[in-house]
């Protein structure tokens, strides 16, 4: 049996909201760094994105559009700038030990973006 490693996946893709999940990706760059332990940055480089460590569960991606939509309506000027407002920082930290990201069992590195992207864009900062 062979098995193939997809380096990112469509997690969600709502109405005003794509989830992509990069976890495999971030793996693997960190993997080919060769460092052991330390945290690692995770950051998107568009305007209007964010990075989110979570669990990749269909429920949750339905009720946070549902809650984005009743915080700011879809026809508000400038939507997406006020949206990345509320919901914080736009990216996360994670620990990493022994070359490995410490996540939980089900938990994912989510990258959040209000416009469907060509292909995922963020960066990663190792510190450690």
């Amino acid at each position: 049996m062979t098995s193939v490693e997809v380096p990112y996946s469509i997690a969600s893709a709502l109405p005003s909201l794509t989830v992509l999940d990069i976890t495999n990706e971030v793996r693997r760059e960190l993997s080919s760094s060769g460092r052991d332990s330390g945290i690692a940055y995770v950051s998107p480089l568009d305007e209007i994105a964010l990075v989110r460590v979570q669990e990749r569960e269909s429920g949750f991606f339905t009720d946070l559009e549902e809650l984005l939509t009743r915080l700011v309506p879809q026809d508000e000027r400038e939507r997406e700038r006020l949206l990345c407002i509320l919901l914080g920082p736009r990216g996360e930290q994670i620990p990493f030990s022994s070359g490995d990201l410490c996540l939980g069992r089900w938990q994912r590195i989510l990258l959040i973006d209000f416009e469907p992207p060509d292909e995922p864009r963020w960066s990663l900062t190792l510190l450690g």
